[in-house]
């Protein structure tokens, strides 16, 4: 798996360690009463089950969750990170104290569930992309996250073959509508980008029309975003940049219609619905009977 470097294998173990910690909290507090029915002497063996296809997401958080629980846990996982699974597999055995993984339990596979389907959903426009003959476009996430696992979401996109757009307001700059408006104008706001923010990672202007594509590009606009424009406006818009700046699509992307997004030669596709509609995927752990 090739992760973006702000999402080194350290970083990612530290902040699944302060989500886990966090989650931990919210679902534990003082104690878990019903654990407290299992002595703690009892050890245990536990399978998680995949009850659909998906990509695997999540190793980190769900080994964070195990530990801060029992430190001792054996975890052996059968379908390693970014990896699909098909239905009824095995994805990962466990083994250690029999209350430990109950109270782990429920956070460990809420992590799971969340971050394999945004890495599934993740892999299913890129695999689409990449059946279109000659398209390069990345698949690109966007803002749209649950407050406080942002960057969980992204790592999950990293993991199903996406790319990150900025990850805040703090790391890059993109410039709407509004944002134009208040500055007076497509050249005032770009010149104005560069000065204020000049170590942000990209500086990208979104456009509505064609026109305003071609203000952007004299201004010397190195990344648009082409909002909501027709098969027809894209492929005039990739005929009218020339390789000049990067270009980004956004607005009405599914899978019914992102091959032909990609079959214009624009270079991005943002898509919110990777970390924004989320269907969780059905995972389960059971407990090996001979170990109760």
């Amino acid at each position: 798996m090739t992760v973006h470097s702000d999402f080194s294998p350290a970083f990612v173990a530290d902040l699944a360690r302060a989500d886990v910690v966090r989650a931990l909290q919210e679902d534990v507090g003082a104690a878990d009463l019903t654990a407290g029915l299992v002595d703690p002497a009892v050890r245990a063996s536990a399978r998680v089950l995949a009850r659909e296809s998906a990509v695997i997401c999540g190793e980190p958080w769900v080994q964070a969750a195990l530990r801060q629980m029992d430190p001792d846990v054996d975890v052996i996982w059968y379908v390693p990170e970014g990896h699909r699974c098909e239905a009824d597999q095995v994805v990962l055995e466990i083994h250690g104290q029999a209350r430990a993984l109950l109270t782990a339990e429920r956070t460990a596979l809420n992590f799971l569930q969340l971050l394999s389907a945004v890495a599934t959903k993740t892999s299913d426009f890129v695999q689409a992309v990449r059946a279109v003959p000659g398209a390069h476009a990345r698949i690109v996430d966007t803002r749209k996250t649950l407050p406080g696992l942002r960057l969980a979401q992204k790592y999950a996109v990293l993991t199903g073959g996406g790319t990150n757009h900025r990850l805040g307001l703090y790391d890059a700059v993109l410039i709407k509508e509004n944002h134009i408006a208040a500055a007076g104008g497509v050249a005032q706001v770009l010149r104005r980008a560069a000065q204020v923010a000049p170590t942000a990672k990209f500086i990208e202007i979104e456009v509505e029309t064609l026109a305003q594509l071609g203000e952007a590009l004299d201004a010397g606009a190195s990344m648009v975003l082409l909002d909501n424009m027709s098969l027809a406006q894209l492929h005039e818009a990739v005929r009218l940049n020339a390789g000049r700046a990067i270009l980004e699509v956004s607005g009405g992307v599914n899978l019914a219609t992102v091959r032909a997004i990609a079959s214009t030669g624009v270079d991005r596709i943002s898509i919110g619905a990777l970390t924004k509609d989320v269907k969780a995927i059905d995972f389960s752990m059971r407990f090996a009977a001979e170990t109760l």
